[in-house]
């Protein structure tokens, strides 16, 4: 068999399909692999570029396949469609993917140690228990309903609720519907200690981490945001400005431009859902500050003149993400700006 030097890897949950071509671009390969045939294929292979889909596992195999001595590129799903010349399949899509990464011009994304992928199973585990514990509040809540009994949104209105149920002194409450409310609050209270524990643990690995201290100095960012970044940029060297991680998160304005027009629409929600979240969410808290006690940020004052706070916070989370690049890029911690004299 011919060695190639480019290698399009399809990967998927049981086959996947390797194609590959030579130094002058022709196929030499096109193959169906099982899952436990992968390894043991790349490992007969010489030394070459290996391209795969940034999508689940891919990951796990960049890291698997770079330890045999290749040299492995990871793409958005989103950039190697177009170079697919026929139908979907999975010899198709191999062969646009080996295509694909050989272009010059052709955006890569980072590999993730196994390091960040752990804090990042933190961070996902507890968004999940999070939603599961609305869920399980906003069931107690409905129920209660049913028979008359509300209290205020919050936590502390569904704990008077969950105080209820438990005591079983309010009549209105029979003692069927208290035995099946029984079981939600101590769902609901298992959910919580999950939750606190989680949190403890993604503040260990904060305090044990250097990149992730220096970004917590950013007002806006807690230990939350600032392990979340570390654990999912990596190599923030990777982007060429701040803008492009901004983008890259999703916080620069959509663009609808032609014939030398520019239109600038809404954000583009591209990229990282949590990351935009958690930025946004903190600027969110920069803004409630600034109301308060005053900022050393007069454009912000100025911009919430004219904008809703929304609005602002969304360029606030804009501005926390250019700030957070440069400091995981060249180092260093944030300080505030000293204000100007008039």
């Amino acid at each position: 068999m011919v060695q190639p030097v480019t290698v399009g890897l399809d990967i998927a949950k049981n086959v996947f399909h390797a194609y590959g071509v030579d130094a002058h671009g022709e196929k030499v390969l096109s193959r169906e692999l099982r899952r436990g045939k992968v390894e043991a294929f790349f490992a007969k292979l010489e030394p070459c570029l290996v391209g795969i889909e940034a999508c689940a596992t891919a990951h796990h195999w960049a890291r698997t396949i770079e330890k045999l001595g290749h040299r492995v590129r990871l793409m958005p799903p989103a950039y190697v469609k177009p170079y697919v010349k026929t139908q979907k399949n999975d010899a198709a899509d191999a062969e646009a993917i080996c295509e694909a990464v050989t272009r010059p011009n052709m955006r890569f994304a980072e590999t993730k140690t196994v390091e960040q992928q752990s804090v990042l199973v933190l961070h996902r585990t507890r968004a999940t228990l999070i939603t599961h514990r609305t869920r399980m509040g906003n069931t107690i809540r409905a129920h209660l309903a049913e028979f008359g009994i509300t209290e205020n949104i919050g936590r502390i209105g569904l704990s008077r609720l969950i105080d209820m149920i438990v005591s079983g002194e309010d009549a209105r409450i029979t003692d069927v519907t208290r035995r099946a409310l029984m079981c939600l609050a101590d769902q609901y209270h298992l959910l919580q200690n999950q939750i606190l524990e989680l949190d403890r643990q993604v503040m260990a690995w904060h305090k044990s981490n250097e990149a992730s201290k220096r970004l917590a100095t950013i007002p806006g960012i807690g230990p939350l945001a600032a392990s979340a970044l570390v654990a999912s940029v990596g190599n923030a060297s990777s982007f060429k400005n701040g803008r492009s991680f901004a983008a890259f998160i999703g916080l620069v304005p959509k663009q609808s431009s032609s014939g030398g027009k520019e239109r600038l629409g809404r954000i583009s929600k591209r990229g990282d859902h949590y990351l935009r979240w958690l930025l946004v969410v903190g600027g969110l808290a920069v803004i409630r500050y600034a109301q308060r006690h005053g900022t050393r940020r007069p454009w912000l004052l100025k911009l919430l003149q004219r904008r809703t706070t929304k609005i602002a916070a969304v360029a606030m989370a804009n501005k926390m993400a250019r700030i957070a690049w440069v400091l995981m890029a060249r180092g260093g911690a944030y300080h505030e700006p000293v204000p100007q004299a008039a």
